[in-house]
């Protein structure tokens, strides 16, 4: 442990000596952290999915000193530092574990979750949805809110009825798009769709950002190849046509798998 006190101690001092004494770091405010954050965020989750762990401590140590910056500049218009900040989550780490800290009784992960959107309630929000943050993207949001909703109880009972929905926002989207309806119904369709997909990934147990990213690399692995492979073989991809850019995906898909 003392170890561990020890390093993030040397980190809190480097912290100190780089605000001080390099003309870029001097320069940063919260909101020009603010992108560079998202960033490493996403960076963290391409080496997470690429089961990458080297990756994953090097980007985890990134998102520390962007975590350790915040509180330095707070601590700077003496609005709280990093004590501040580590006594909160803690406070609150022990608020919303009854079960641990506490005589709440639980069986299961999601009684914990649901507990855990209930106490939310009774700390002064109006809705379960005030945690879900605007700015997330819109697939990671509808998973979020649909997670949040069923802390409460909003939730199908069966996940043959969360598929049946699935099915009929897809006819419904079929049905205007065959009578060419204006791109505004369309668009609300598709978008109903996304919604019920994304609730029936979460019935099944995957999430569908993971999901999506996932194919979308896989997509770029064998895209990859099909220029790759034509070039070598003496075709602009350009010119071809489908069929046979079709040949050379099918003979991607048997590398990749």
């Amino acid at each position: 442990m003392q170890e561990k006190l020890d390093a993030f101690k040397k980190l809190l001092i480097i912290m100190d000596e780089l605000r001080s004494g390099c003309p870029w770091d001097k320069e940063q405010t919260f909101e020009s952290l603010r992108h560079l954050t998202i960033e490493e965020v996403y960076e963290l989750s391409d080496a997470i999915l690429d089961k990458d762990i080297e990756a994953i401590k090097g980007e985890l140590g990134d998102l520390m000193l962007h975590l350790v910056f915040y509180s330095k500049l707070g601590s700077e218009t003496n609005s709280f530092d990093i004590k501040d900040v580590l006594d909160g989550i803690s406070k609150k780490l022990i608020h919303r574990h009854p079960h641990i800290y506490g005589d709440t009784k639980v069986t299961n992960a999601t009684e914990v979750l649901n507990n855990w959107e209930k106490l939310k309630l009774k700390e002064g929000r109006t809705s379960v949805l005030e945690g879900v943050p605007k700015s997330l993207p819109p697939l990671v949001k509808a998973f979020r809110i649909q997670e949040k909703a069923k802390g409460v109880g909003f939730e199908w009972k069966k996940r043959e009825d969360v598929w049946d929905k699935v099915v009929e926002e897809l006819n419904e989207l079929k049905f205007e798009v065959d009578n060419n309806s204006e791109k505004l119904k369309i668009e609300d369709e598709l978008g109903d769709l996304l919604f019920a997909i994304t609730n029936y990934a979460r019935y099944v147990g995957v999430n569908p950002e993971d999901a999506l990213e996932k194919t979308n690399k896989k997509f770029i692995r064998r895209f990859q190849f099909i220029e790759k492979q034509s070039t070598l073989e003496g075709h602009n991809l350009d010119e071809m046509s489908l069929e046979e850019m079709e040949a050379y995906w099918v003979r991607a898909k048997r590398i990749d798998n």
